[in-house]
């Protein structure tokens, strides 16, 4: 058994690796911090977990974290820029951290900066982290101490792409992705746009050319096609609670076929125990994976365009957030990687 300890528990992202943790036949939770909930029973804000996780949030002084001598693995699921002293602190006793801001995954401290308008000021950590999309990076994730958990929007977008990027059997130019959220992934407290009475029926774009997953998904896709990748990214809310829907289009320059769709994507994700290919008629959508950690993967080529429009699914919060989180875990400390993970998705 290892010792896991969570910073920021009591968020969306925090809950999801409560309840995904409780049940983990391997892990035993250690403590979850909260500044704002101090002193007060976890069930008590999530009362799902009455009686399954009734211990008491604390708060971890950052400047002496004690409590993080007892753990083997630290989550951090703080907003971004809260995450470095965190991580640095974990690393410091050779506690394995995952870390669910952006603060590791961008891998230039400039770029960070220019984007999150805060300080990098853990450079030295930064440089040994590990971006954990596990189903391309599932090796180094193995040797690293950090992984830099993806956010949700580019999880969605770079496993739809990364075969056909990897393959240099698409054009790399004039990529769009048009993707649509739930309002869970604006995280738990309140804000104007995200109050019932605004986002119930309304659908909205938001973020159009400046969203902050973009300079994530371009390093990642640069990264995957060996040359400069860029993409025009929309962002929508739409009015659910969980759930991303992602719709990318392609020029299909080289003339592919749907035999050669199947079996790029098969011989890329076919052992794969979170990926699901749809064919034929099926398309993903959102319910199909709510509640789970599985990415579903469609398309359909239309020859009067000479387009490839990629379609993927994922509950934002699982394998959006904590359930990736949890999978790359599971690799870190050579788990059965879909342990603690085999909940089926919610249907209706």
């Amino acid at each position: 058994m290892i010792k896991a300890g969570i910073l920021g528990a009591t968020g969306y992202a925090g809950a999801e690796l409560t309840r995904l943790l409780i049940q983990h036949p391997e892990v035993n939770i250690d403590f979850l911090d909260s500044r704002s909930y101090e002193g007060i029973e976890y069930s008590s804000t999530y009362p799902n977990l009455k009686g399954l996780m009734d211990i008491k949030c604390t708060s971890i002084n950052l400047d002496n974290p004690m409590e993080l001598d007892s753990i083997d693995v630290l989550f951090c699921a703080l907003p971004h820029g809260l995450s470095q002293k965190a991580v640095q602190e974990g690393l410091k006793r050779g506690t394995k951290v995952i870390d669910l801001s952006a603060d590791f995954r961008i891998t230039n401290p400039t770029v960070y900066e220019d984007w999150y308008n805060v300080k990098h000021q853990a450079v030295k950590e930064l440089q040994g982290a590990v971006y954990g999309l596990t189903e391309i990076h599932r090796e180094t994730i193995q040797q690293t101490q950090l992984v830099a958990n993806p956010g949700c929007y580019p999880t969605s977008i770079l496993l739809a792409l990364y075969p056909l990027l990897k393959e240099k059997v698409v054009s790399i130019e004039n990529i769009i992705a048009d993707s649509k959220s739930g309002v869970s992934g604006a995280g738990r407290h309140p804000m104007d746009g995200t109050i019932y009475a605004q986002c119930n029926e309304n659908v909205k774009a938001y973020s159009l050319g400046s969203h902050r997953h973009i300079p994530e998904i371009e390093q990642e896709l640069s990264l995957i096609a060996n040359e400069k990748v860029f993409i025009q990214f929309t962002p929508h809310l739409i009015p659910i609670t969980r759930g991303i829907l992602s719709t990318i289009y392609l020029t299909n320059d080289k003339g592919l076929k749907e035999l050669d769709l199947v079996e790029i994507y098969q011989q890329y994700y076919e052992k794969e125990s979170f990926i699901r290919i749809l064919l034929k008629d099926h398309l993903p959508q959102t319910k199909a994976v709510s509640g789970s950690n599985f990415c579903d993967i469609g398309w359909r080529l239309d020859e009067r365009t000479g387009k490839i429009i990629l379609v993927s699914a994922i509950d934002n919060l699982i394998k959006g957030a904590s359930g990736q989180a949890v999978q790359n875990m599971n690799v870190m400390f050579g788990f059965q990687e879909t342990m603690g993970l085999l909940q089926m998705p919610l249907w209706p």
